[in-house]
């Protein structure tokens, strides 16, 4: 069972007055465990927001959703970034500019769900997980299919969807892990080296088709 966007947004819609503000206050408190490293349940949040348990499921049935509607909280902006340029490499410079910023400031809760998502990767490996739903992870996968939309009809359709692919690997909160944490850049530095691959990359596309033909 896979944890949706369109399911969350429902739930928002659905809830009007008492209900949205204990909604908001459980994903207040679940977002301030989690930017202080935390990776929360449902229970731990209810009772650090003063919720019942009961009241607190009923919002959110799992700790996979919960997460879930965290990551999109904290996304804000990315989630509607969009760009009107006629060429990859604005588009993705662009995309870097709006989403790394952001990614930085919320890190801790990223990184949250980034743990979440390997210890169900483990669990199902080691056949532990049970029913639990799914933490999804894959709005970068929109995202990035945007960026390359100008190459249409420029590059192959495999050769687009393999860019698309290969700039994923320089967007995200994995690339702080990497950059911060491994090669202990500053946040600023570590932006301007995705920003550099991610260029890299769509010219390297661009160049292998002008080649192909």
């Amino acid at each position: 069972m896979d944890v949706s966007r369109q399911q969350n947004e429902s739930a928002i819609r659905a809830e009007r007055g008492p209900r949205a503000r204990t909604r908001k206050l459980m994903l207040e408190t679940a977002t301030r465990l989690m930017q202080s490293g935390i990776t929360p349940s449902v229970s731990e949040v209810a009772e650090a927001a003063e919720v019942s348990r009961a009241t607190a499921y009923r919002y959110f049935p799992s700790q996979a959703a919960l997460v879930h509607a965290v990551v999109d909280e904290a996304l804000g902006p990315i989630l509607d970034w969009n760009s009107e340029a006629s060429d990859a490499l604005t588009r993705v410079a662009d995309l870097l500019a709006t989403a790394m910023p952001r990614i930085d400031e919320f890190e801790a809760t990223f990184k949250a769900a980034l743990k979440l998502s390997l210890d169900q990767w483990a669990q199902r490996q080691a056949g532990t997980l049970g029913n639990e739903p799914q933490l999804t992870r894959g709005h970068r996968v929109e995202l990035l299919r945007q960026v390359t939309m100008p190459l249409e009809g420029k590059v192959s359709t495999e050769a687009r969807e393999q860019l698309a692919q290969a700039l994923s690997l320089v967007f995200g909160v994995e690339v702080l892990v990497v950059l911060k944490d491994i090669w202990g850049l500053s946040a600023e530095r570590a932006q301007s080296v995705a920003e550099w691959a991610a260029a890299a990359l769509v010219e390297a596309a661009i160049r292998e088709a002008q080649t192909v033909r």
